[in-house]
């Protein structure tokens, strides 16, 4: 089978296109024929491994000290056809449509992956996809989709809050817009001039430049603030923030993560909170907010796994919208 190997740590050029066998399924997994696939910050930050000494060095002892050995295929998003199924698999059978994630086994820039049939939260998420749901639109929806939808709840979102999401126009700030909406939130997104039409068709009330325009400078208040972006220091947030408000992030450098924690400390009456992401099973809601016409995916591009490599650097570039696919052929055609 057609894969994508990860040959080495550093830039997009490390992702080669190779045969390799195809995988054989044990007793408890299926084997997935994979048509769809995307390209995620964590992909990325695993392929650079541009991390804090404290998390490169224990992870490259884990990897691979050179050169990734134990993880060689990158990819963590996926949509497919079941095509084998272990004799220990209850849950599904040949023919189901699938989508779901790999969890920290990557591997889903290839033709074929094995994934265990009931897998646990290290082991990713599976799920029957949606009829009405395309394989490109599936594989875009587990991990920004899962992410927004726990870090909302995990803010305690109410209805007639006024919300602020910071980098709304990429893969889990298009999410979260519209799940904001659905909970019932009067939505500000904030992001670069070429996504601010996009935001306003996935529902946005007010939309800002931020090339053009400061929020934590305008006098408006907000009270919650989630920030994807994750690119300003934590202390600019206090003025955009109403008493008893709060802020959430998704993360960042370890220098901002302590400030996170200092500015809590500090500021009793405000809400600093950094969240960490739990791996979230709940395919359920999300299919049925898609299904009701409340939650779609935004793909900004889709790329044939061939261009792999020039799909991380699309991504690296900063300027999509939303999602970034990469579709599978398959006997001459993407079924």
């Amino acid at each position: 089978m057609k894969a994508i190997l990860w040959t080495k740590y550093g830039s997009p050029d490390s992702l080669q296109l190779m045969d390799i066998p195809k995988p054989v399924p044990s007793d408890d997994e299926i084997l997935v024929k994979i048509l769809a696939t995307t390209v995620t910050a964590g992909d990325t930050e695993m392929r650079r491994l541009k991390l804090p000494l404290m998390l490169s060095f224990p992870m490259r002892l884990y990897l691979g000290l050179l050169k990734p050995k134990r993880v060689t295929i990158l990819g963590q998003e996926l949509a497919g056809i079941v095509e084998e199924v272990g004799k220990n698999v209850k849950s599904y059978r040949e023919g189901d449509q699938v989508f779901g994630t790999t969890g920290f086994g990557f591997g889903a820039y290839a033709e074929h992956i094995c994934l265990k049939g009931n897998p646990n939260e290290v082991q990713g998420t599976l799920a029957i996809k949606p009829v009405n749901m395309s394989f490109e639109e599936a594989a875009a929806v587990p991990t920004a989709g899962f992410e927004a939808l726990h870090f909302l709840r995990h803010s305690n979102i109410q209805v007639g809050q006024k919300v602020l999401i910071f980098g709304a126009g990429g893969s889990i700030g298009t999410f979260s817009v519209q799940l904001a909406k659905h909970f019932g939130a009067e939505v500000t997104c904030v992001d670069s001039t070429r996504k601010m039409d996009m935001l306003r068709s996935i529902g946005a009330d007010h939309v800002i430049d931020y090339t053009q325009e400061d929020f934590t400078e305008n006098g408006q208040q907000y009270d919650l603030i989630f920030d994807v972006k994750t690119s300003r220091s934590v202390f600019d947030y206090k003025r955009a923030l109403c008493p008893n408000g709060t802020y959430v992030t998704v993360g960042g450098k370890t220098s901002r993560i302590l400030q996170v924690v200092l500015f809590g400390f500090i500021f009793r009456k405000y809400k600093f909170r950094m969240v960490g992401y739990k791996p979230n099973k709940d395919s359920k809601y999300i299919v049925e907010l898609f299904q009701a016409g409340k939650l779609k995916p935004f793909i900004d591009k889709c790329f044939p796994l061939e261009e792999t490599t020039e799909a991380f650097r699309y991504y690296g570039e900063g300027r999509f919208k939303g999602k970034i696919v990469i579709t599978l052929e398959h006997n001459g055609g993407t079924l």
